[in-house]
């Protein structure tokens, strides 16, 4: 199985520990609880990939800040970078 990390509970994404394949289980740990995701995209090491359905214009928070906008509806599972997010940075 393969694991992503969050830093805090308010998280929507997590970031991969290594590569994830598409169809591969991921372990991630919320706040001290386990959940097991199905990665519906392949998803390099260090990419993003959804902890819960994300909508259009839904803040993208990672390690408990906004970091993003999510462009399109983003499932969970799916991988999460520049094609369907835009910076609130920039």
């Amino acid at each position: 199985m393969k694991r992503a990390i969050t830093l805090s509970e308010k998280d929507n994404v997590a970031v991969a520990l290594e590569e994830i394949l598409e169809g591969e289980d991921v372990e991630v740990t919320i706040g001290g609880e386990k959940i097991i995701l199905k990665a519906l995209n392949n998803i390099p090491f260090g990419h993003k990939i959804s902890l819960r359905r994300i909508r259009r214009g839904e803040k993208i928070i990672k390690y408990g800040e906004p970091i993003g906008e999510a462009v399109t509806d983003i499932e969970q599972g799916e991988h999460v970078h520049v094609h369907n997010i835009k910076s609130i940075f920039v």
